[in-house]
This record gives structure tokens, C-alpha cells and sequence, in this order.
């Protein structure tokens, strides 16, 4: 006995799932959020036998750590610096002293310092951007920000609080051709650790490994940690390194 119903062709069957599985995967990218998702980088290859890190520090707010940055130039060590718009603003003189020294890269913190989202999600008290084009404006302002004062274009984006929904990580990296700075280790956790956890978050370092502190903490334990733990990391042979300008995908 024939059934009075058709079934679908095979072709429409595999065309209808295939349809299904991209709206599941286009909705499971747009609700993930937290800093370690896919095209966020927060390690760096290395060839084998490479002793390299990455050290990253953020301007978030208030004044620069001038013994942190001392610290640095007389170590002749290497750091990428994230600065946001504000803080730019409010420590110009500071900033272009910075940026002329070739031990520090400068790269984008964001405007004002806001997760990166396209629907408003928050984190740690922070609210992110509510759509794609304040996301963009919160990038791009401090983008063109850097580049007219430096006459270098920024080619890494760190959003404040160092957070992403799936949505933003694809536009930035696609539409915007920027590399996202993530971290293999938290040294100082926003500035709120004492010295003694941040040299042990430092000297837990792997080679490949972006580190992520704060120079704009002067109170902070993050100055006397690292003081202690950078002079143990080069004594164990370990070489500091600003990010590279290519984009470079997690090794995770």
C-alpha cells in the first residue's frame, strides 16, 4: 500500500539538517561570552627550544605606575602596552613618552574601556557595547586614536575586562582584521593581588605564554611581584618579547 504522503528527496533532507546545524552553531557563537573563546589569542607559537613570553600591560585607569615602568626601561625589558582612550586623555605627556620608547608597543584598550559585545552583556560591574555599531565605535575611536598621535596603526584589540561574545570575536577578526590579545596567565588579576600571588602567577610562565598585568595601579601589588619574578624568569633564560603584528591563533 502506497503512502499518500511524499517523502522528502535525500538531497532535501541533508539540505534541511545542514540548514538546521547552521542556526544552531550561528546561535551557540552569538551567546558565548568570557575570555577564552575561539580566535582569542592567548598564547604565541614558538619554535621548539624557545624560551619567549609576552608581557601585556593594560591602562585602564587612573595614574601610569612610574616605578612599574622604571623598572622595565632599566631591565630593558619588553612589554606590549593596551591603552584606552581615557586614559590617553588624562596622561598625554606620559603617553607620548611611552609610545617614543621602543622597549613598548602600543596597542587599543578600547574608548572607554567596555567589554566587547553585540547585546549589552556585562561582566565584573562592567556593561559590554549593545550592538555591533557601538562595538565598532568603541574600537575605532581609540584605533584612530593611536594612530594620529603615534603614526603607528594599532594591530591588536584587548577589550576592557578582557571579555567576548562569540559575535564580537568573529567581527573584530574579520571585519576589522584585528588580532584579540587574551592571556595565558592573569598575573595580578585587575590590579587587586598582592605581590607575593603575582610572582607566583609570573613564575608559573610557559614559553608562548601573554601575560597580562596592569600599569596603572601604583598601590597594587603588581610592581613588587613582578620586580622579584622578571629577574628569576631571564635568569632561567626566558626572553621578553612585544606581540607579534601578525595575527597568531591559540596553540590551545
Amino acid at each position: 500500500m502506497f503512502s499518500m504522503f511524499k517523502p522528502y528527496p535525500s538531497g532535501c533532507i541533508y539540505l534541511k539538517s545542514s540548514l538546521i546545524l547552521l542556526l544552531l552553531l550561528s546561535q551557540l557563537t552569538f551567546a558565548a561570552w568570557g575570555a577564552r573563546l575561539p580566535g582569542v589569542t592567548s598564547t604565541i607559537p614558538v619554535s621548539e627550544g624557545e624560551k619567549v613570553l609576552y608581557l601585556t600591560l593594560d591602562a585602564c585607569n587612573g595614574p601610569v605606575d612610574v616605578l612599574l615602568i622604571d623598572f622595565l626601561i632599566k631591565h630593558k625589558v619588553p612589554a606590549t602596552l593596551f591603552i584606552n582612550a581615557q586614559w590617553i586623555s588624562k596622561n598625554l605627556e606620559t603617553f607620548m613618552r611611552l609610545a617614543e620608547n621602543p622597549l613598548f608597543e602600543i596597542e587599543n584598550h578600547g574608548t572607554k574601556h567596555l567589554p566587547a559585545s553585540v547585546s549589552g552583556k556585562s561582566v565584573y560591574g562592567f556593561k559590554g557595547t549593545e550592538s555591533k555599531e557601538k562595538l565598532i565605535k568603541e574600537i575605532m575611536v581609540n584605533h584612530e586614536k593611536i594612530k594620529e598621535l603615534t603614526g603607528k596603526e594599532p594591530k591588536w584589540f584587548r577589550s576592557g575586562c578582557a571579555y567576548y561574545d562569540g559575535e564580537a570575536v568573529k567581527i573584530i577578526k574579520e571585519e576589522l582584521n584585528l588580532n584579540i590579545a587574551g592571556f595565558a596567565i592573569s598575573l595580578d588579576f585587575g590590579a587587586t593581588l598582592p605581590a607575593q600571588e603575582v610572582y607566583k602567577h609570573a613564575i608559573a610562565a610557559k614559553s608562548g605564554d601573554i601575560l597580562l598585568a596592569h600599569m596603572n595601579s601604583p598601590k597594587s601589588g603588581t610592581m613588587k611581584g613582578l620586580e622579584k619574578a622578571i629577574p628569576e624568569l631571564l635568569a632561567r633564560g626566558f626572553v621578553f618579547k612585544v606581540l607579534p603584528p601578525k595575527t597568531m591563533e591559540n596553540k590551545d
